[in-house]
């Protein structure tokens, strides 16, 4: 059995996390921690767990986290760079969910998060968690740092199209909504239901956090550089993300079979899924689950290609993905403890 740990396991994400390691075959939940819940048991704060465990919140301590086969980190950004390199020299098979160790650029991630990385020279050990594109480099890593929901959906819905060379790199956009629930658990006026219920807004307009881990993961896929405009949204939802993709065809991609390229693409992934031409993906059916649905069109023919994208922002855009990285890692089956559909309605 493995045993994991979850550093981080009072927001979404954390019990997310808890939800699907419990119902794992293959993996013993042996700790969760949070400072501010130390001693509280896990089923008291979040009832739906009553009858599946017992365990209780402890602080973060690097000694008995060093006990562990698999750490993971639900935690807000630079908290895991402070904790992680003690791990990794321990041994300790390390998956980070936030953003400290996504972007490759040391100088682009400060720029963005506003503060100095604790832990620069561990970066280049990160295998970025996207099993669809680095599925051969996560097999035995050590560090894994799962991609945001955004992203995750961004690259996927892009990057058949960017493989193969069939749009514009440079005139990229992606218009994409999440559910409140990718705003997590903290008390914030913002996501209040009066605030967010019948209401819909975008955010981060003049830029957002992820855009430079979209743009370095897209660039990877093809090859040269990518511009990309991206644009999140908040919808009245819990879950759920629904990202809507524009791009410019080339020659070669007026020409080609678009749907033909998606479904090759994509043949061999167990929780992507291209629908048929003429179907389009909805946030309540891949609610709950590690599935993705992707379609694709070319309106009107007139040359500018729609890519529509939905996934559980908390499940394939979060906790779910960083367990299929898991089964990965220590080369179990990838769909191990992930394979239930969605939940309908």
């Amino acid at each position: 059995m493995i045993r994991a740990a979850i550093v981080g396991g009072t927001g979404y994400t954390g019990v997310e996390l808890v939800r699907l390691l419990l119902r794992h075959p293959d993996v013993e939940l042996a700790l969760i921690t949070s400072r501010a819940e130390e001693g509280r048991r896990i089923d008291t704060l979040f009832p739906n767990l009553v009858g599946f465990t017992d365990l209780t919140f402890t602080a973060p301590r690097t000694e008995e986290l060093a006990g562990m086969d698999v750490v993971f980190f639900a935690t807000p950004h630079n908290v895991a760079m402070a904790q992680v390199p003690a791990l990794l020299d321990l041994g300790v098979r390390v998956i980070d969910l936030s953003a400290d160790f996504r972007i490759r650029d040391v100088a682009v991630w400060e720029a963005w998060y506003g503060e100095p990385h604790a832990c620069p020279d561990q970066i280049a050990r990160a295998v970025y968690g996207l099993p669809e594109r680095h599925r051969a480099k996560l097999r035995d890593a050590q560090l894994v740092a799962c991609p945001g929901c955004y992203p995750t959906a961004v690259q996927l819905g892009f990057s058949p199209l960017l493989a193969a060379g069939l749009v514009d790199p440079g005139s990229l956009i992606a218009n994409a909504a999440s559910g409140v629930s990718g705003a997590g658990r903290q008390a914030k006026v913002d996501n209040l239901l009066s605030e967010v219920a019948d209401s819909m807004k975008a955010y981060g307009v003049a830029g957002h956090r992820h855009l430079p881990e979209i743009e370095q993961g897209l660039q990877d896929v093809a090859g040269e550089p990518v511009s990309l405009t991206f644009v999140p949204h908040l919808a009245p939802m819990i879950r759920g993300i629904h990202a809507t993709l524009y791009g410019c065809l080339n020659e070669n991609g007026l020409a080609a079979d678009l749907q033909a390229v998606f479904e090759d693409y994509f043949a061999n992934e167990p929780f992507v899924d291209v629908l048929p031409a003429g179907s389009f993906p909805q946030t309540r059916s891949v609610r709950g689950s590690n599935r993705c649905q992707i379609a694709v069109t070319v309106p009107q023919g007139r040359g500018t290609v729609v890519v529509t994208v939905a996934e559980d922002n908390l499940v394939k855009g979060a906790a779910g993905q960083a367990v299929q990285c898991m089964n990965l890692v220590f080369g179990l089956d990838e769909t191990l403890g992930l394979d239930a559909p969605g939940l309908l309605p």
